[in-house]
């Protein structure tokens, strides 16, 4: 039961690729399923904090779904096959997909084959583009012109679609191969590991706790001015998502720190100084104030940013450990520790849930010595 395509159908390979734009055509073909399927989209978020989904790809067998989100219905339609535990959901650099399948299907894909994550713990190659890792694996060159198209627009061209249907095709090759190797290695745990951590990062609806340990400027103020800076990013977290605008468009980072470091001695004061700044959020000055001036429950907790001498050559000296086990793993640069993890364990002295699980079996023998002694 195939619909009418509204943009024309076109084989690629020996794949059919279908424009599917009802919900009941989309509910027919995912009637029966596979173990797996390939999964893409399309988003737009320039302008919004939360990305506006404007395509979904699905690779199912010989058929290519290309899905149009903004039919009403289409979205809740998807939606059981996201959630289906039965079939994974084969992606590549899943991460913003995840959060724009998310907010518009209300759940997310799981479980989850991301290809970027299982290149580089398979030991091809640490994160490289879709484009890339076709080649590396199937040895197909892919054109990538339509990267910044205007996926919002209907109909799309024959480019767009091509484009869009040339993001899956390869998707099935690339999962088979990987996971021959990740079997042989004995390393599927650890990409089912971090496959479900991702997807669980993307459920989070409360943000991140300590924003202000992003900020690599924060370490060069005090304590007082750290605590008012996480006062306004969380509050900005807050107010963006509920606008469903762009961070810097709430608050940007510069002005953000400027209050923090010299905080307005009055709410008249800050009306004052935000009217001399030309990005500066004018309308929202009672609501800055109030952030600002409003301890939080839980900032006493809150651990500091900072970058003593000493902090410096432990962090060496971890990037440098960790270096030698991924060597020893034929892991890529990156995939088992980044520097913000292990300057969050410095700064914590607990284990971040990112290098939890195989992570820490791995790093906590040559990383455990080189840690500051427990308070």
């Amino acid at each position: 039961m195939s619909p009418e395509p509204a943009n024309p159908a076109f084989t690629e390979e020996t794949c059919v690729t279908l424009w599917i734009d009802t919900a009941d055509a989309l509910r027919a073909h995912l009637q029966q399923l596979p173990a797996w399927v390939g999964m893409d989209t399309e988003f737009i978020r320039e302008k919004t904090f939360w990305p506006q989904l404007a395509l979904v790809q699905i690779a199912i067998g010989d058929r290519i779904l290309l899905v149009d989100p903004l039919v009403p219905g289409i979205n809740q339609a998807l939606a059981p096959l996201l959630s289906n535990p039965d079939v994974v959901k084969v992606m590549h650099s899943a991460s913003e997909d995840l959060v724009a399948l998310g907010w518009a299907c209300g759940t997310q894909p799981s479980p989850l084959f991301d290809t970027q994550i299982a290149a580089a713990l398979a030991g091809v190659g640490g994160g490289l583009g879709y484009q890339k890792l076709v080649a590396e694996i199937t040895g197909v060159p892919l054109a990538k012109g339509e990267t910044r198209s205007d996926w919002l627009r209907r109909p799309l061209s024959a480019a767009q679609l091509e484009y869009a249907a040339d993001d899956v095709t390869h998707l099935g090759a690339i999962y088979q191969a990987l996971s021959a190797r990740l079997d042989a290695l004995g390393r599927s745990p650890w990409l089912a590991a971090d496959c479900a951590r991702m997807v669980a990062q993307a459920s989070d609806a409360g943000g991140e706790r300590w924003p202000h340990l992003s900020m690599r400027s924060a370490q060069f103020v005090d304590a007082d001015a750290q605590r008012r800076l996480l006062r306004l990013l969380r509050w900005r977290e807050a107010q963006a998502r509920a606008s469903d605008r762009p961070r810097s468009w709430i608050l940007d980072n510069e002005l953000a720190l400027t209050l923090a470091r010299n905080p307005p001695a009055s709410r008249q004061a800050l009306t004052r100084w935000l009217e001399q700044q030309p990005k500066a959020p004018r309308k929202l000055a009672d609501a800055i104030w109030e952030a600002l001036s409003t301890p939080l429950e839980d900032e006493a907790e809150a651990p500091l940013a900072k970058a003593t001498d000493q902090d410096k050559q432990r962090l060496k000296k971890m990037q440098d450990a960790v270096a030698r086990q991924a060597a020893a793993l034929g892991l890529p640069d990156g995939i088992l520790a980044s520097r913000r993890w292990l300057e969050a364990l410095m700064e914590r002295g607990q284990w971040p849930a990112a290098l939890s699980g195989w992570r820490r079996e791995q790093l906590e023998p040559v990383l455990a010595p080189l840690l500051p002694p427990a308070p």
